[in-house]
């Protein structure tokens, strides 16, 4: 890429052992070298390279999510991933000529992978550090999960045929998980649900080994601990999916 950030484009041959009905990615990669004393950002995610509807939305969809990441100034408009690696040093050069004596060198770093693929759904996990200063960074686990025959970003309402089933059935087995009584309140052991009601997290995602449910920190817990993760098998929550097809 032309001028001061760096940006490589590293295709991956994954035709030989490819099944037919999963797309086919190369791994894109971007740093920032205009400076020295530059924030730190490093990004490696995934570009689906198909002409297709699906993949069209899996990249954008992706884009939009990086961009809301590093976008340091609401007043202006961002609609790439080279003017949001600007947005992000150059609020930080905007907070350094104005406490230069304080200002820790900021840090963004992204990796977005595919962690499951059917021939209905495929789920990225986007997983982020920023930090802009302070006590520590913020470390943040997110979910994206794509419609690949509608071609269409998912809503998590739209994973469940049951959603109702599901959130009743996950918070059995969270209460499993993390050794607190059924007759006891979903905080007895620390926790920090609104209302002192058990709800499903903004992230749920398919892996390889089930459902995942992700509260990132400060959810329902401190940041001290960390992610909470809840792994459903398949086999045990396929009556409330919406997708049947599961490899």
């Amino acid at each position: 890429m032309k001028g001061p950030l760096t940006y490589f484009l590293i295709f991956l041959a994954l035709t030989g052992c490819q099944k037919e009905d999963k797309l086919t990615f190369e791994s894109v990669i971007l740093r920032n070298d205009i400076c020295a004393d530059c924030p730190e950002i490093s990004i490696s995610i995934p570009r689906a390279i198909e002409n297709s509807r699906a993949a069209h939305s899996i990249n954008s969809v992706l884009e939009e999510e990086i961009i809301a990441l590093l976008h340091f100034d609401e007043d202006t408009e961002i609609s790439n991933l080279d003017d949001a690696l600007l947005s992000f040093t150059n609020g930080f050069t905007e907070i350094k000529n104005l406490y230069s004596e304080e200002t820790t060198p900021w840090e963004a770093k992204i990796e977005g992978k595919v962690v499951y693929e059917d021939k209905e759904i495929l789920t990225l996990l986007l997983d982020s550090y920023i930090f802009t200063g302070g006590a520590h960074g913020y470390s943040a686990k997110r979910f994206l999960n794509f419609d690949k025959n509608k071609g269409i970003a998912l809503e998590n309402w739209e994973l469940f045929q049951n959603r109702k089933g599901f959130q009743l059935f996950a918070e059995a087995k969270f209460r499993e998980q993390e050794a607190i009584p059924a007759e006891a309140s979903i905080n007895y052991t620390g926790f920090m649900f609104e209302k002192d009601r058990f709800y499903l997290p903004e992230n749920i995602g398919y892996t390889n080994e089930g459902v995942k449910l992700l509260y990132n920190p400060y959810e329902v817990a401190s940041y001290a601990d960390g992610a909470i993760v809840l792994t459903l098998p398949f086999k045990e929550v396929a009556p409330f999916l919406a997708s049947k097809n599961k490899s």
